[in-house]
């Protein structure tokens, strides 16, 4: 069983275009899911809380600047290049706003994964992702609202409401249940990457049953507006880095973490509160930054000793 579940945690780019392709071929077998999704994401935070390593971020936090950069870079570069990407006259209103959404998510439980295989520095993307989570509930309605409300209307609250209840809650029981699990603490992180990205899965793969009429005609803008917002957070991410002084495990972090957005959030935000086209960017982001970061955390791991040397 543990076997099972760190192949599907290692194999999430490949699983995740499958069940996609398979949603928008036979939809039924995910509609399913439709009342269940925000549990789903409630697990992949409770997971992330059952892994997170209190000394890593205890150590993370003697370098306040360095943290404060990382964040005020997530929570800016991505949410305008998605504003950006929503002024296109040819997406629908659900549409432009649901690329703000996912803009104004960062976060994402895969990126600590993709960060290890690409040699970059755990303790700090672990650090972000986490600052950035218990930042959400606040900053990412806030975000929604400024960015979106021109498209469509926007209520605060229950974008907050979910946050909380969906992300910051499971996060918190998941890092206070830790001292309680003992001895089989090391087994339950062993399969909480499995379990994330089981959810995340059947997230996004609702997420495109639920929009299969819409991906007909709407399917290539979207992906060509994802792959552009995708590419430029990875090149913004490492330029800005360079220019914050990081050295190079910390600019490959910073790259990482701004080219993948927690787009779990942002399609359980999207069919919880909009319509359901509004889902359609956050599904094929998480399907598209999976597969690409999964290739670059490839490529990372060959050419490490070169990066690092600065060559």
């Amino acid at each position: 069983m543990k076997t099972l579940f760190q192949f599907i945690a290692n194999q999430l780019a490949l699983l995740t275009l499958i069940c996609a392709v398979l949603a928008y071929l036979y939809p039924s077998l995910f509609l399913v899911f439709k009342n269940y999704f925000l549990w789903f994401f409630a697990a992949t935070m409770f997971a992330l809380g059952i892994v997170l390593e209190s000394a890593d971020l205890k150590n993370e936090l003697h370098h306040p600047r360095r943290i404060g950069l990382g964040v005020m870079t997530q929570f800016s570069v991505m949410p305008l290049l998605a504003f950006i990407m929503s002024q296109y006259p040819g997406f629908s209103p659900a549409i432009a706003l649901g690329f703000i959404i996912v803009g104004c998510a960062p976060g994402a439980m895969a990126s600590n994964v993709i960060v290890y295989l690409a040699g970059g520095a755990v303790a700090f993307s672990v650090t972000l992702t986490t600052v950035a989570t218990f930042l959400s509930p606040l900053l990412t309605p806030m975000l929604v609202k400024v960015l979106g409300g021109a498209i469509m209307p926007i209520e605060f609250w229950p974008l907050m409401k979910t946050i909380l209840l969906t992300v910051l809650i499971p996060l918190a029981l998941g890092m206070a249940i830790q001292p309680f699990l003992g001895r089989h603490l090391a087994q339950a992180r062993s399969y909480a990457p499995g379990v994330a990205a089981i959810a995340i899965i059947i997230i996004c793969s609702y997420a495109v049953a639920a929009n299969q009429q819409r991906i007909e005609d709407m399917a290539l803008q979207v992906l060509i507006g994802v792959i552009l917002i995708n590419l430029l957070g990875y090149s913004i991410g490492w330029w800005l880095a360079g220019r914050y002084g990081f050295d190079q495990y910390h600019r490959i972090t910073l790259m990482i973490e701004l080219g993948m957005q927690n787009a779990g959030m942002g399609v359980a935000l999207a069919l919880k509160h909009f319509p359901p086209e509004a889902a359609l960017p956050g599904a094929l982001f998480a399907v598209w930054c999976i597969l690409t970061a999964a290739t670059a955390s490839s490529w990372l791991r060959t050419h490490h000793h070169k990066i690092v040397a600065g060559r």
